[in-house]
């Protein structure tokens, strides 16, 4: 079978069988595609292992503009998607090569960034809250903080999806699965205000308010964007006078390790950020371990 033949059939199966998102699906094309590009419409059974390793420097010599880490990540969600087709062939009884043949590129740990208490603070303060704009901001720095939400799904919250007595609700995030997600008597706080200052009947919970496209035909307002967001949580961290790099992400990782340097234990914490796979949680540890603080305070003097 040809390749762009089978790699359709591949994507309708991630999309009906499978269930993954849309986004899911047009990443996997697209790292799919750049083997159609390099390699031509070719038979799958012409994927061997000396093709993989010739791509595999085309796609390094194409990224030279980015860092070497960068590179990596990006070369390894090439084959990765490689790899899930392949498994696909041999589901579907196509001859192809074997999918655990293909390794991935050795990358660094990733370094958790995070935010103290004071770092926090300061930033909290910086919205303007006398404005419908600054309450807004406020009310997305603390949900981030507290509740440890991806970017995009917070982005995707509805008004009527978030339960603010209660203090819960739940949020559909990566591979389309649920899970719950708890927030501070002080973020509901600022939600409840944020969204007392608002007189639209517009569904999202975050909306634009500066901008060319502010609303829509139907007088709307548009939902804030993901990108939106990133500029502003990284424009209240350099007006707080933090210098290292502080995005969306550094918040859920400054959740993270909140939690765990309260006691929290690191299947909870899993659970509430929604890890598949508990090594994924564990990145967090390293700097967030109390019992080993503990044995140092206990058995090191000077």
């Amino acid at each position: 079978m040809l390749f762009t033949k089978a790699k359709t059939d591949f994507l309708e199966y991630l999309e009906i069988e499978q269930n993954r998102s849309q986004k899911t699906i047009r990443n996997y094309d697209h790292y799919l595609t750049r083997l159609a590009d390099y390699a031509g419409d070719i038979q799958v059974t012409d994927i061997d292992q000396e093709l993989v390793r010739k791509w595999r420097l085309w796609l390094n010599r194409i990224g030279t503009n980015v860092s070497d880490e960068l590179q990596k990540t990006t070369l390894n969600y090439h084959l990765i998607a490689l790899r899930s087709f392949l498994k696909f062939c041999h589901k579907r009884g196509l001859e192809s090569m074997a999918p655990d043949t293909i390794e991935l590129s050795r990358t660094k740990r990733p370094q958790v960034t995070f935010l103290n208490e004071e770092e926090l603070g300061r930033m909290f303060d910086q919205p303007d809250i006398t404005t419908a704009a600054g309450l807004r901001d406020r009310a997305i720095l603390e949900l981030l903080f507290s509740s440890g939400l991806r970017v995009s799904e917070l982005v995707g919250l509805d008004k009527d999806h978030i339960n603010l007595k209660r203090r819960e609700f739940m949020v559909r995030g990566k591979g389309q699965k649920d899970r719950p997600i708890f927030i501070s008597t002080e973020a509901a706080s600022w939600i409840q205000q944020y969204l007392d200052k608002r007189t639209d009947t517009t569904k999202p919970l975050f909306i634009r308010y500066g901008g060319r496209k502010t609303v829509d035909r139907s007088g709307n307002f548009h939902r804030l964007t993901a990108r939106s967001i990133q500029r502003l949580v990284a424009q209240y961290a350099l007006l707080a006078g933090i210098t290292k790099h502080v995005s969306p992400h550094t918040m859920r990782h400054s959740f993270a390790t909140n939690l765990l340097m309260n006691g929290a234990d690191l299947r909870s914490v899993q659970a509430m950020l929604g890890h598949s796979n508990i090594s994924t949680t564990q990145i967090y540890t390293h700097v967030t371990d109390p019992h080993l603080k503990a044995v140092h305070e206990k058995f090191h003097h000077k």
